[in-house]
C-alpha cells in the first residue's frame, strides 16, 4: 500500500516548505495539493496556485512524487497547461503525477468566478474526455492538432517533452461511468472519493460499488484491472482519517481489502475541514508508514 498526503495551498511558503520537506522525511510515497482558484469554505482565506507550489516543493524534495489533486478543465486549457506540466516535470526530475478530474458541478467557485454557465453532468464529462485526450496528445506528440467540440489545437509544440516517456502518469478521478471510461483509456491510476454519506458503512459500501464498476469498465476497455493503480481519498468519508491512529489504520485496512493500491489523506489543520493534531500524523509516520509505504 502506498500512502499520499494532501497539503492545501493556503500557507505562505515559509510555513508551507517545512510540511513538504516533512512529507518526504516521514516516508509518504506521494504528496499533492489542490488545483483550484478557491475551494469551498476556504475561498475567503489565503490560497495559492498549485503549479508554482508544486514547483517550489520539487526544489526542496528529492524522492517523493508530487501531484495535482486534481486539475480540471473548469479553468485549465490543455495547451498552456501542457507547458506548465512539462516545466514542473523537468524541475521535479520526472516525479510528477498528474491528477485530473471533470471538476465539480455548479455553483463551485472555480466556475462561478469565471462566469461560466452551469453544465449538466453529461456536458462536464464530455468536456473532460476532450480535455484528457487533448492533454495526452499534447504531451506525447510534437506539432499536435486536435479538433473537438470544446477545444481546437493547431500545430502545438511540446519540446523538450516530459522527462518520463511517453508522458507522466495520469491519475484520473472518476465516479461516473463516462469519466471512468476516460480513466480506463488514459489513466495510469484511477482515483475515487466514494459517494457522499453521513454513515461510515454507507460510504465504504459506495467505494466498493464504484470499484466494482471500474473493474467492469476496465474489462470492457480491454485492460486488466491491475493495469491501473487505485487511489482512495480517505477523507471524503464521514471520519477524518488522521483523527486518530486507529482511524487511519482501520481506513487503510479497509482500502486494502477492496484492492486499492494507494490511499490519500490530508495534512491536519487547526480548523475544519481536516481538523486534527500533527502529533497524530507524527505517530503514524513513525509507527505505521514504515510497514506500508514503498516507492
Amino acid at each position: 500500500m502506498r500512502v499520499g498526503i494532501v497539503i492545501l495551498p493556503e500557507d505562505r511558503w515559509w510555513a508551507a516548505e517545512p510540511k513538504w520537506r516533512a512529507a518526504e522525511e516521514y516516508g509518504f510515497d506521494h504528496a499533492w495539493t489542490y488545483d483550484h482558484l478557491g475551494w469551498r469554505s476556504l475561498v475567503d482565506g489565503p490560497w495559492f496556485s498549485s503549479v508554482p507550489t508544486l514547483t517550489a516543493a520539487a526544489t526542496v524534495t528529492s524522492t517523493i512524487r508530487l501531484g495535482t489533486f486534481v486539475a480540471s478543465p473548469v479553468f485549465r486549457h490543455p495547451v498552456p497547461f501542457t507547458r506548465e506540466l512539462i516545466t514542473l516535470d523537468d524541475v521535479s526530475d520526472g516525479r510528477l503525477l498528474v491528477g485530473l478530474g471533470a471538476g465539480p458541478a455548479a455553483p463551485a467557485y472555480d466556475a462561478v468566478v469565471l462566469g461560466q454557465p452551469e453544465l449538466t453532468a453529461r456536458q462536464r464529462a464530455d468536456r473532460f474526455a476532450e480535455f484528457t485526450e487533448a492533454l495526452h496528445g499534447l504531451l506525447t506528440t510534437d506539432y499536435f492538432d486536435y479538433q473537438g467540440t470544446h477545444y481546437t489545437i493547431r500545430q502545438a509544440r511540446n519540446l523538450p517533452g516530459p522527462v518520463r516517456r511517453p508522458r507522466m502518469p495520469f491519475v484520473i478521478a472518476a465516479n461516473g461511468p463516462r469519466t471512468m471510461q476516460v480513466a480506463a483509456r488514459f489513466g495510469s491510476g484511477w482515483a475515487t472519493n466514494g459517494l457522499p454519506s453521513d454513515h461510515t458503512d454507507g460510504w465504504w459500501k459506495s467505494v466498493a460499488e464504484l470499484s466494482a464498476t471500474f473493474d467492469d469498465i476496465m474489462e470492457r476497455t480491454g485492460r486488466d484491472r491491475h493495469d491501473a493503480a487505485r487511489y482512495l481519498q480517505l477523507d471524503a468519508g464521514p471520519v477524518y482519517s488522521l483523527s486518530s491512529v486507529d482511524s487511519f489504520t482501520d481506513a487503510v485496512g479497509r482500502a486494502a481489502e477492496l484492492g486499492f493500491t494507494d490511499v490519500v489523506t490530508h495534512w491536519p489543520r487547526s480548523g475544519t475541514p481536516y481538523e486534527g493534531r500533527e502529533s497524530v500524523l507524527e505517530e503514524i509516520a513513525a509507527d505505521i508508514l514504515p510497514g506500508l509505504t514503498g516507492r
